[in-house]
């Protein structure tokens, strides 16, 4: 039994209700018209009102069978003369409320033809009701404050299949909406993802890569002369790479997933992983002097950003400037995250590399080359702060950021 109510449902329940409401409604019209009564036998007009209302609680599984059907038994049942003169509108409700059903799930084109025949059929019967079977009924016993009159009928039949066609359509106008609007922002958090993956992806590899360059340059040139560094340097070189593989691996598999990338988020690095990049930049070669000042917890992405902003000004100090002396300050208030990272720049007077203006490099005094410093100005910019990147005077190269926040961890 408690299956069965299940199956039913509460949708069910409530169309039930309405045809049983319904049926009442018709049936007492019938049996005490506002004009003459019907010739049928007074016990016919609950056979008559059920067989009218029951489309109307099965409207929700075929909703174009039922209107057929309601509309063909209103019809059938006024040309036949069993239904309430002066009332004969009321035959027709449950046809209004299918129709509502169809225009919420049909095209409005359709659900508008079906409209238009509904009214034509109600149109010709009352019309023949009127001028066949209503001379040859018996006068009402008293007389009706509503005397039978068609273009009352009709009017009012025409009515109501208009206002239920127009209340469906817009219904299902408003639910194609909404959920074209949620399917653009699950498209649109989605594509965001993958947008911030591939970030994490190109920060991830072009640190690695950058310490795997310059520990095999290492190993290339003093292989001969000095084994034991060609060791420690291979020993880096395969530690980097496993623990790289295995965040690519991670952040592939989820571009590759066909379900929801929130359901399986990627592993947030934060502040407690910048010691982490210290030690990677000085088995480079690099004096990283780093100094974490946290007066308060900062949000987990504003952690994200400062260590994405740290590991890429690292990268780029190993990548162009070589072995040097760094100072990597963070400063944590409660309200703000400041970023420092300064180098000397190159040893013994040696210039920049080559690629100093290349793939996320030291892009000159305006700081506006290269991918990695787009990046870093980009994730300042998403919580509305500020970003600074240029060679110093005495020498060098600075990067500076700030990044505002409100305690609540939204953008400042």
């Amino acid at each position: 039994m408690n299956g069965t109510l299940r199956r039913l449902g509460g949708r069910d329940v409530v169309d039930g209700g309405a045809a049983v409401a319904v049926a009442l409604l018709v049936g007492y019209a019938i049996v005490d018209p506002p004009g003459p009564s019907p010739s049928w036998p007074a016990w016919s007009a609950w056979p008559v009102a059920a067989v009218l209302s029951l489309p109307v609680a099965l409207r929700r599984h075929r909703p174009w069978a039922m209107l057929v059907w309601a509309c063909a038994a209103a019809v059938a049942a006024t040309v036949a003369g069993a239904v309430a003169a002066g009332a004969i509108w009321l035959t027709f409700v449950p046809a209004v409320l299918v129709l509502y059903q169809v225009a919420t799930t049909v095209s409005a084109v359709r659900s508008a033809t079906a409209a238009a025949a509904c009214a034509s059929a109600a149109t010709a019967a009352i019309l023949v009701f009127y001028d066949r079977v209503l001379p040859g009924l018996a006068p009402a016993a008293t007389p009706s404050e509503m005397p039978p009159y068609w273009p009352v009928e009709i009017g009012v039949t025409c009515v109501l299949l208009a206002v239920a066609w127009a209340v469906g359509a817009v219904v299902r106008w408003k639910r194609d909406t909404t959920a074209r609007l949620v399917h653009h922002l699950a498209e649109a958090a989605v594509a965001d993802e993958r947008r911030r993956i591939a970030r994490e992806l190109h920060d991830v590899i072009g640190h690695s890569m950058s310490l795997i360059a310059v520990k095999a340059t290492v190993a290339n040139h003093v292989a001969d002369a000095r084994p034991q560094e060609v060791r420690a340097a291979l020993a880096v070189i395969e530690q980097t790479s496993r623990s790289t593989l295995a965040e690519i691996h991670r952040v592939l598999g989820l571009l590759r997933s066909d379900g929801d990338l929130r359901e399986a988020p990627l592993p947030v690095p934060g502040m407690a992983d910048l010691p982490g990049l210290a030690v990677h930049a000085r088995s480079a070669g690099v004096e990283v002097e780093l100094t974490v000042r946290e007066e308060g917890v900062p949000p987990a992405g504003v952690a994200l950003s400062v260590y994405r902003i740290v590991q890429q000004a690292l990268t780029n100090v190993v990548t162009h400037t070589g072995p040097t002396r760094c100072a990597v300050t963070v400063d944590v208030d409660g309200r703000a995250a400041a970023i420092e990272v300064v180098d000397d720049g190159p040893r013994h007077g040696r210039p920049p590399r080559a690629d100093h203006a290349g793939h996320g490099g030291h892009a000159g005094p305006g700081g506006h080359g290269g991918h990695g410093l787009i990046g870093m100005r980009e994730r300042a910019r998403m919580y509305g702060g500020t970003f600074s990147a240029g060679p110093r005077p005495e020498g060098g190269f600075r990067v500076a950021a700030r990044l505002p926040y409100d305690p609540d961890g939204t953008p400042a």
